[in-house]
């Protein structure tokens, strides 16, 4: 929100094998005013890292970017025998509120000139789409080294 003094959320305890995690690159001093802490979430054998944004999201003004409709998603199928989705889960790696949204306008521009063609973005995942494998070789050829490049 317009005016909302900084916050800044003191860390979390830890053990030391998790604070060991924290110097894998992932995170970097800040001078920052604002702060979320940082958490591990265990997931099967490793520890997931997680920033807890909910005091920042509760001041975070909300991008209202459209998602897609469902059917109009499965229309642009329509004819497709062969597919490849991408999960780009690091894609907005537990970040605030809006990034969801902003990570998906971002793909949409990006993939701008594929849309609606051989492509679909949904939130963090790449939908290639085609008529036959020749095709879709080159629509995943195509799509893998637009992400190469960005």
């Amino acid at each position: 929100m317009p005016r909302t003094p900084p916050i800044s959320i003191p860390p979390y305890r830890t053990t030391p094998t998790k604070l060991k995690e924290l110097t894998s690159g992932f995170i970097r001093p800040s001078l920052s005013p604002w702060g979320a802490p940082v958490l591990f979430v265990k997931k099967g054998d490793l520890l997931r890292l997680c920033i807890d944004y909910k005091q920042l999201n509760k001041v975070t003004m909300k991008n209202t970017y459209p998602l897609p409709l469902i059917d109009e998603l499965f229309d642009q199928l329509k004819g497709a025998t062969v597919f490849a989705k991408i999960d780009l889960k690091s894609g907005y790696y537990q970040i605030l509120t809006n990034a969801p949204v902003a990570f998906m306008d971002l793909m949409n521009q990006v993939f701008q000139p594929q849309l609606d063609k051989f492509l679909v973005v949904f939130i963090d995942d790449i939908l290639i789409y085609s008529k036959i494998e020749f095709e879709h070789d080159q629509h995943l050829r195509t799509v893998l080294q637009i992400l190469r490049e960005k």
